[in-house]
């Protein structure tokens, strides 16, 4: 058996190289996968974990008091600790006041655990030395050396500036940091967000801490406090969940459906090597071993492929992604192990199946054409069976998806319909190739005709062509259907919490004139309004800016019902509304005028109250400025942007709210996943594309005399190849449509049970344009993959044809 090995090694060279693509193909996407989910957490995670990026273990759940205790237990055992919490403080700087509320945070001892990045000067190094957010002082006339007083009284803090840092975290930050020890000495009631530690004693922390006490890994508090963030939602395991679902899924796929065929082309050979003496034991051996040796090779080379395509995927997403969004990855062990087992696998299996079908008849009935895919057979009628199972089973488990909002019975309900396809394509895709061949057959003569009945002769090579090709378009119509979904949602959801990028709201007297000019001039602002009003008492609320909305138009984002009351009404800042609710009455005192407005809490548009302006008419005769209203560039940098406008707000005396600081992390949270998801969308649409041609080329060797046939007959070699082109062409167009209705389908469920668990009532936003395109570019790419197989089928003489084995 060992002769008949290499000779068939020998001979079907062809035939191994496309059963080495599908297995390098399928090991590859599993590799990609690995690295551009690393990437992706990276990228998403950032933010989250810098703080914690030296720690082994994160405590949460303690106060200040127990907080110093772990400090001081740190310091004793030679570990290290890091208090993440801040204090309110007025705050004075070279004399002058900095702030009345100013958050103060602590910077760490440890080099190790110190997360903000400096910019200018120094850390401090011991008591009294402060530093800065750079971005904090801008327009504060804030220099290094400068004094620092912080707090009132016995426990103030009296130091020196000394330094000026960033703070990239998305959940921790403070205006000014201090050394612990000052920050204990200035309050000792001070807010507890964690403590990050770091040492040999973090494995035993837990048992010295009071019961209410956390302790976490760095890792799981990062992935949970990301969650926290993302309203519960955990994107990232949501989206490695699904993406190594479907790496496993089209790896198997692919790879069975090109042994499927190569094995099916190999059963006359395998039934002659019975019948001149080889034992079922014998053929079965030198399959698995066969099967094996070309596992292990193309796995190996997938591995390689694999890395290197994936962080050449990595590198182009960052280079079109914001700066931070996404990481180099490190190859991890396990997934590298499981692609390599995966294709070696799938591969034995994928050989071993069909040999054992063929091995288990008599060599005689194996010569004859096989007809299993026939539904009026046995293996037909079971297949047809199975198919139907698995589609009930699926559709089941998306419907307990959307109701328990469960992302891992939509995946396993998307795969096992998915699968149930797959198993009555046989019958499904034949039938519909036959209705579309009628119907472009009435035009396109005896080629398509001809092309039909070619492609629905066998259903099982029809199911297997057009699989890859279903696979990658049934995935392409899902993500981008789900993605707009998302998107538009998200964005709606935005637009209604956060219809004004950044406000300026004067506090104790009307502002200057010329504000909004000094605020058009600032980089990175779009457009700017003046907002009239007058300060004015509202019961319940306190004393407060009331202002009108008007001329707005293209500045206040959504719909222009989002921050535009109507007569009768007044909008409260959601945090002035102590003891309110939504539709009480509410009397308003402005000037001697008093008026009874329906008040309505909200969020979004600074520290005013909002009215009409018919009702603010009946507030005051003469209204003055009191808010100015900023509508961002595209693009523009959320904190440079802050800085720059607090600057101008310190100087005339208002309040900055910038709501694009919240807006951008949530935008650029979507950025990193798009950008992800399209990068392994398409390595799915390279495999889909791929295993067409890899099929309809083996399809071609396989009906070698059958084309040979055709032209002893007359058929010419342009109707030849335009038959083949044709059966291509009926073939993409059949499993676009399909594929495109059941990802259109899969979406509306993802929707459903996942997208509307983070943003209420998200709209299912069908993408037609892209959609088309999908549908287009699948034609084209299926009728291209005939190309070479036409050109060489076309090129072979009929005597050739008909001798060639």
């Amino acid at each position: 058996m060992r002769t008949v090995l290499r000779a068939s090694l020998r001979t079907h060279t062809r035939r191994y190289v496309s059963a080495a693509i599908a297995v390098v193909i399928g090991v590859s996407f599993i590799v990609v996968t690995s690295l551009l989910s690393d990437a992706t957490r990276a990228g998403l995670v950032a933010g989250v974990e810098v703080p914690f990026r030296g720690a082994d273990v994160v405590v949460t759940d303690v106060s200040a008091d127990e907080a110093a205790r772990i400090v001081d237990r740190a310091q004793r055992d030679g570990d290290s600790a890091a208090v993440l919490g801040w204090t309110p403080q007025r705050v004075r700087v070279g004399g002058r006041l900095f702030e009345d509320r100013a958050d103060v945070g602590g910077v760490a001892d440890d080099a190790g655990l110190r997360w903000q990045v400096l910019r200018k000067g120094r850390f401090p190094d011991a008591p009294g030395e402060v530093v800065a957010d750079v971005n904090a002082v801008k327009g504060h006339d804030v220099s290094l050396g400068d004094s620092v007083e912080i707090g009132t009284g016995r426990g103030s803090v009296d130091g020196t500036l000394v330094g000026l840092v960033d703070t990239p975290s998305a959940s921790n930050g403070a205006q000014l940091y201090l050394t612990w020890a000052d920050l204990r000495g200035l309050d000792s009631d001070l807010w507890i967000d964690s403590v990050a530690y770091a040492g040999p004693g973090s494995s035993s922390l837990a048992a010295t801490l009071p019961a209410g006490a956390t302790v976490q890994p760095r890792d799981e508090f990062v992935e949970d406090r990301q969650a926290e963030l993302t309203n519960e939602v955990n994107v990232l395991a949501i989206l490695l969940l699904v993406f190594a679902a479907i790496a496993l899924f089209v790896s198997v796929l692919v790879i069975a459906n090109t042994f499927s065929i190569l094995f099916a082309q190999r059963a006359r050979d395998v039934a002659l090597l019975r019948c001149v003496g080889a034992t079922r034991r014998q053929v079965l051996r030198s399959v698995r071993v066969e099967a094996v040796a070309l596992g292990v090779a193309s796995a190996a080379l997938g591995l390689v492929v694999g890395t290197g395509l994936g962080y050449a995927l990595v590198a182009l997403a960052k280079s079109a992604l914001p700066s931070g969004s996404m990481a180099f990855p490190a190859p991890s062990g396990r997934w590298y192990a499981g692609a390599l087992v995966v294709g070696v696998l799938v591969t034995v299996v994928a050989a071993w199946l069909p040999t054992r079908r063929v091995v288990r008849v008599s060599p005689l009935a194996a010569l004859r054409p096989d007809d299993s895919t026939s539904v009026q057979t046995g293996a037909g009628r079971l297949r047809v069976l199975l198919g139907l199972v698995g589609v009930a089973v699926g559709v089941g488990l998306l419907a307990l998806s959307i109701s328990a909002s469960n992302a891992v019975a939509m995946i396993l309900g998307g795969i096992a319909t998915f699968s149930g396809v797959l198993l009555l394509g046989p019958v499904i895709v034949p039938a519909l190739i036959r209705a579309v061949g009628g119907l472009v057959g009435r035009v396109g003569g005896t080629p398509v005709r001809l092309a039909t009945e070619n492609a629905v002769r066998n259903p099982r090579r029809t199911a297997a062509t057009t699989a890859s090709l279903l696979v990658g378009v049934t995935l392409t119509a899902a993500v981008l259907v789900g993605l707009a979904s998302s998107r538009s949602a998200v964005d709606e959801d935005l637009d209604h919490d956060y219809p004004v990028d950044v406000t300026l709201t004067a506090t104790g007297a009307p502002l200057a004139a010329d504000v909004a000019d000094r605020v058009r001039a600032v980089p990175g602002v779009d457009s700017a309004i003046t907002l009239a009003g007058v300060s004015a008492d509202v019961s319940g609320a306190g004393r407060l800016p009331v202002v009108a909305q008007s001329g707005a138009v293209g500045l206040v984002r959504g719909t222009p019902g989002v921050a535009a009351p109507r007569p009768g009404e007044i909008w409260v800042p959601g945090d002035l509304m102590d003891g309110l609710a939504d539709g009480d009455l509410v009397t308003v005192r402005a000037r001697g005028r008093t008026d009874r407005l329906r008040v309505r809490g909200g969020a979004g548009w600074g520290e005013a109250a909002v009215v009409a302006p018919s009702t603010l008419a009946d507030l005051t005769a003469t209204p003055q400025p009191w808010a100015v209203w900023v509508r961002a560039d595209d693009g523009a940098d959320a904190e440079d942007l802050g800085g720059d406008l607090d600057a101008i707000a310190q100087s005339v005396d208002a309040d900055l709210v910038n709501s694009l600081r919240e807006r951008s992390w949530v935008t650029l949270q979507l950025d990193i996943l798009t950008g992800t998801v399209v990068a392994l969308l398409g390595i799915a649409v390279v495999i889909a594309l791929v295993g067409i041609g890899n099929t309809l080329g083996l399809s071609v060797l396989e009906r070698g005399r059958e084309n040979a046939l055709l032209r002893a007959l007359g058929l010419t070699r342009r109707q030849l190849r335009a038959t083949l082109a044709a059966e291509a062409l009926l073939l993409s167009v059949v499993a676009t449509v399909l594929g495109t209705v059941i990802g259109v389908a899969f979406a509306w469920v993802a929707v459903h049970a996942l997208v509307q668990r983070a943003v209420d009532a998200a709209p299912m936003v069908l993408p037609w344009g892209q959609l088309a395109a999908v549908v287009l570019v699948a034609g084209v790419a299926g009728l291209l993959s005939a190309l070479l197989p036409a050109r060489r089928a076309a090129r072979t003489t009929p005597a050739a044809g008909l001798s060639a084995d």
